[in-house]
């Protein structure tokens, strides 16, 4: 019996975002709004986003001793995620700095702070939250070396999902471990360096499937998500929304995917369920502020 339906191993962050009317170039400067801070990171958002769905979610990370960790802290246990696996202390809390332009599109610059101090030890000492939980999700602003460890002291029979975010190469013991290994076409490329000169998605998932992955989802923005396994490769369609703000919204999609995926559901018919909430996500605000609860994807 498992205690926890996800455990998120990842980041967290202080998210500071400015709306610009663009993006600048090089060497320019331009006036924005006013700074909002908000809860983010990549592990803590889904982690929440889960939550907020009614996964019995927990979250290890690492956070700084400082009024940008509380705030993490706060936001996690307010949402009911389970925060005994958060760290606390070893450097300042991580930093988001957004710029999010009119159409909802952001850039992000990530200072990793308390999350490069997330050690493949941490992994080790939370052993007991990992045989616990059903599903482990994991993405890459931490040490690759920790989501190493992760990989290799995962509980028989439970599933292991990454968002290879910021995307680098991957050692095939990770590649092995996903299932599936959740991309963007950005994310896709890195990954298949010299391999990804097509520009179909559908040789792209085909392409990282051979690198050994179990499984693979290509997210594709407004135009859905491509998934793929060993049964073949299948397109899920978007749902048509305004987008006021893309920020967090791949979190909530791998978060949405990870729990159903635990919930016995099969691939396609997960990632159906994660565009929807990613859909509702970008319709608001913010990141973890936009994450819905079941009951608001089901009115989607």
């Amino acid at each position: 019996m498992y205690d926890h339906d996800l455990l998120v191993v990842g980041s967290a962050n202080a998210d500071l975002v400015i709306d610009v009317e663009r993006r600048p170039a090089a060497g320019e400067t331009v006036l924005g709004s006013d700074l909002a801070v908000h809860p983010g990171g990549k592990g803590a958002n889904q982690a929440v986003a889960a939550a907020r769905l009614g996964a019995r979610t927990a979250l290890l990370a690492r956070v700084g001793d400082d009024a940008y960790g509380r705030l993490l802290l706060d936001s996690q246990r307010a949402a009911g995620v389970d925060t005994a696996g958060v760290l606390v202390g070893g450097a300042p809390t991580g930093v988001a700095l957004i710029t999010v332009d009119p159409s909802g599109d952001n850039s992000i610059v990530v200072s990793p702070g308390a999350n490069g101090r997330l050690t493949p030890a941490d992994v080790l000492a939370a052993d007991g939250l990992l045989h616990a939980s059903r599903v482990v999700s994991a993405q890459l602003e931490i040490p690759l070396e920790t989501v190493v460890e992760v990989v290799r002291n995962l509980a028989p029979g439970s599933r292991f999902v990454l968002n290879p975010s910021p995307p680098r190469p991957l050692p095939a013991e990770v590649l092995a471990a996903c299932d599936p290994l959740i991309v963007n076409e950005h994310e896709a490329k890195v990954i298949l360096g010299d391999a990804g000169g097509s520009e179909e998605p559908e040789d792209w998932a085909r392409l990282l499937l051979a690198k050994g992955p179990k499984s693979v989802v290509v997210t594709l923005g407004g135009e859905g998500a491509l998934v793929a396994s060993a049964d073949g490769v299948s397109r899920v369609p978007s749902v048509k929304v305004a987008a006021v703000d893309t920020t967090g919204a791949g979190d909530s999609f791998t978060a949405a995917l990870a729990w159903r995926l635990g919930t016995g559901h099969g691939l396609a018919e997960a990632a159906a369920y994660a565009a929807r909430v990613g859909a509702v996500a970008v319709t608001r605000r913010g990141a973890q502020e936009s994450f819905p609860t079941a009951q608001e994807v089901e009115a989607l």
